[in-house]
Formats: C-alpha cells, sequence, structure tokens
C-alpha cells in the first residue's frame, strides 16, 4: 500500500473514531491509526534501507505548525500533545518560546501522520474537556498547587487538570499500540534483528538532521501553573477521555498495561 493510502486510511480511522459514540469503538480506531502509522514507518525505514539510489531515499526534513494565537493558555497543553504524538513516530520537536508554533523534524510520511493525528486528536481533548466542565463535578473540589497547598477548583484549573491526564493517558495509549504493532508481526528472528536495525538507523538519521539543522535556544519548560499533578475527577474525565473506554471493558484491546477553551 502506498504511503498516501495509508495516510488516507489513518484519517479515515481518525475521522471514525470522533464520530462515534461507543467509547470502546473509538479506542479501537485511534489504537488502529497509531498501530497503522507504525507499521507504515517500518515499511518505509526498511524499503530506505534497502535502496542503492540515494536520490529516491526519503530524507528528513523539518516542518512548521501553527498551534495557537499568542496568549492562548491551551497552547502550552497543545503543544504537549502535539509532542507525546511525535514522540510515539520518531519525530523530534522544537517549541516557539511562547508556544504559538512548532517545528517537527522526521521523515516526511512520519511527519504526514503526526499532523494527522494530532489535528483529529486535538479536537477530541478540546471537546472533551468542554463536555467536562459542563457536568460541573469540579465545582467544590480542589488541586494540589505545593505540597501542602491545596486550592479549590476554578473552570481554568478543572480544564488545565483534563489536559494534563488527557496528554499523559494519550501517551501511554500511542507507546502500547506502536509495541504491540511491532511485537504482532511475528516475524523470524533474523527479519526482526533487521527491522530494529533499519529503525535504528532511521532514528539516527532524523536525530542527526534535527542537531545540524536546528537553531532552538535553551529546553521547552512545558506547563508551569499551579496546578501540580492532576487529580480527582479532572484527571479520571482526562484520563478516560483519552483511552475512550476503561481498560476493564476493552475486550478486544491489549490489556498491558471548534474553539480551544482558554
Amino acid at each position: 500500500m502506498s504511503s498516501s493510502a495509508t495516510l488516507d486510511r489513518i484519517a479515515a480511522l481518525l475521522a471514525k473514531a470522533e464520530r462515534t459514540d461507543n467509547a470502546a469503538e473509538a479506542e479501537a480506531y485511534l489504537m488502529k491509526a497509531q498501530a497503522l502509522a507504525t507499521l507504515a514507518s517500518v515499511d518505509l525505514a526498511v524499503a530506505r534501507a534497502r535502496t542503492a539510489r540515494k536520490e529516491s531515499r526519503q530524507q528528513p526534513e523539518s516542518r512548521t505548525t501553527q498551534i495557537g494565537e499568542r496568549g492562548k493558555r491551551a497552547n502550552t497543553h497543545l503543544v504537549s500533545l502535539f509532542v507525546a504524538i511525535g514522540h510515539a513516530n520518531d519525530v523530534h520537536i522544537d517549541v516557539a518560546s511562547n508556544s504559538t508554533y512548532v517545528i517537527s523534524y522526521g521523515m516526511p510520511a512520519d511527519l504526514d501522520v503526526v499532523e494527522t493525528m494530532y489535528t483529529s486528536v486535538a479536537v477530541q481533548m478540546v471537546h472533551g474537556s468542554q463536555a467536562y466542565l459542563a457536568l460541573g463535578t469540579w465545582k467544590g473540589e480542589s488541586y494540589s498547587a505545593g505540597r501542602f497547598d491545596r486550592r479549590p477548583h476554578t473552570a481554568h484549573t478543572a480544564r488545565v487538570a483534563f489536559y494534563r491526564a488527557f496528554v499523559e493517558r494519550l501517551s501511554e495509549r500511542l507507546a502500547q499500540a506502536r509495541t504491540t504493532a511491532l511485537k504482532e508481526q511475528k516475524l523470524p528472528r533474523a527479519e526482526r534483528k533487521g527491522q530494529e536495525l533499519v529503525l535504528r538507523e532511521k532514528s539516527a538519521e532524523v536525530r542527526a538532521f534535527h542537531r545540524a539543522s536546528s537553531q532552538a535556544r535553551g529546553t521547552w519548560g512545558g506547563y508551569s501553573g499551579g496546578v501540580r499533578r492532576p487529580s480527582g475527577s479532572a484527571a479520571t474525565a482526562g484520563r478516560a477521555a483519552a483511552s475512550r473506554a476503561r481498560l476493564s471493558a476493552q475486550q478486544a484491546l491489549p490489556q498491558k498495561g471548534p474553539g480551544v477553551g482558554s
């Protein structure tokens, strides 16, 4: 299957995940999308390793993706989401100091997957947070702002807790889907070793390209607000939204393991 056809399949799966009201189905679509992305990356890496003509090889490239307008509080969490998806797909990322855009470095097909998945999952995260806030269960709850400092939730801090829990859980699920996809290929030992080698070589090439191309200075600090650790109903709702189903209800899945609000 061509890379464009694979990307179309991934986009279709993510669209189904957004449309369905069945939590287990939505999670299954998301997991399948990441599995396809992983296997497509493997196929391309093997093809690149076997070709002798340099001009026919995919080369790493960089792309800039706008996250949001300057000053929007959600930008930091959307960047965290983009980074989580990027890391699951062998992509390195630089972040603007004001979190309004990111620059991603990787193979073209991997960058396509990250952009497609981010666009879809970001919508799911934002809509999920809006639905949670509308329930009002966060009212009367508190959050940890320090070791001995607990404060009552506002709508803003409840949203932050939801976002942080969502990104954390999504990162776990994508890593699980990647690992599962590779294991389920059941290749002979020699081929499996060869696969691991070409993936390491691809990763090294992208890492070298990032070092040579990046003009970033310092390290992105990420979220620095008062919600130290997501907990309570916000964290529960965020993780459930990222999972799209509680683990105990996922019979067919691996068991290991649009405006943006301010």
